[in-house]
């Protein structure tokens, strides 16, 4: 079977982009592992690999500068569609994003744009509680100190490719 394509779909700004130039390492049920390169230069960081977890509504994104150093893990909250006939994954990314850093400092962002979609009804009542389920979840992950249940995924195909 071929490899699917997979798609970011944002709603704030409105765009749907193919990750066309993601490559895939691994593709298993509930899981998609993916390296990339930043879409448009960038200072700060250069590089990353993430791991889809479709049922945990859930990316894990491993960041890195140019000089291959952690920048941190950096944390999407999705919601997954797959179009069986035409082989393709449309990740929605539901704004929240959660950003743990080298140091164990973790920082939930941008939820001022979450209430915003949210007040503009660009989200559904169901997506609205999906995503912050989600989050619940991960955050209790990170603080109960299991955060490596999701890592270990990326740290072991990093291992594994070199």
């Amino acid at each position: 079977m071929a490899r699917p394509r997979l798609f970011r779909r944002r709603y704030i700004p409105d765009e749907n982009i193919e990750l066309k130039d993601d490559i895939i390492l691994d593709i298993k049920p509930g899981l998609i592992i993916t390296s990339w390169n930043v879409l448009k230069p960038r200072r700060d960081i250069s590089r990353g690999v993430s791991a889809y977890f479709i049922d945990k509504g859930v990316k894990v994104s491993k960041v890195f500068d140019n000089a291959g150093q952690l920048v941190y893990w950096y944390c999407d909250i999705i919601e997954t569609h797959y179009n069986e006939q035409e082989n393709t994954y449309t990740f929605n990314d539901l704004l929240i994003d959660v950003i743990i850093y080298p140091d164990g400092q973790v920082e939930v962002v941008d939820m001022d744009e979450f209430a915003d979609a949210m007040e503009q009804g660009i989200l559904n009542v169901g997506t609205i509680a999906h995503a912050m389920r989600a989050t619940d979840n991960l955050l209790h992950t990170i603080y109960e100190g299991h955060f490596d249940e999701y890592t270990h995924y990326i740290d072991d195909m990093l291992q594994a490719l070199q």
